[in-house]
């Protein structure tokens, strides 16, 4: 693992192609807890809860979903992973994105962390990644 998810020792991550590197780490202390992104000098949050959220629904979906990332501005392609980050029909009934105008790019950010967490099996080609609970 590439390090412990704390403020000091991030996880550091690279998107599903594999062509930008990331850092992400939990705080705890923020209420609500959050996981706090850092792609270069953008800093993006999303809620902790993520995680066992985002891992319960793809046990129940039980197949390779598609990621879809996207801007928060532009629309999320239905049936993604983006697409349930923001639905009104997901745990938190809206976005797990908390940075206002920086609360897409969930589909993008949140499965690496997972992969890197050993609960999802994560595609990583150029384009159309996919992943699945393990």
């Amino acid at each position: 693992m590439s390090g412990s998810g704390t403020k000091d020792a991030p996880w550091l991550l690279r998107t599903p192609p594999g062509t930008s590197e990331y850092t992400m780490y939990a705080d705890r202390e923020a209420d609500p807890p959050l996981l706090v992104c850092q792609v270069g000098a953008t800093k993006l949050t999303y809620l902790l809860r993520a995680v066992d959220d985002l891992v319960a629904m793809l046990k129940e979906h039980g197949d390779w979903m598609e990621l879809g990332a996207a801007d928060e501005q532009k629309p999320a392609k239905e049936g993604t992973v983006e697409a349930w980050g923001r639905a009104e029909t997901n745990p938190v009934g809206g976005w797990y994105g908390q940075r206002k105008g920086y609360r897409g790019r969930f589909g993008m950010y949140l499965p690496p962390l997972l992969e890197e967490l050993g609960l999802v099996e994560l595609e990583h080609r150029p384009r159309g990644n996919r992943l699945r609970a393990v």
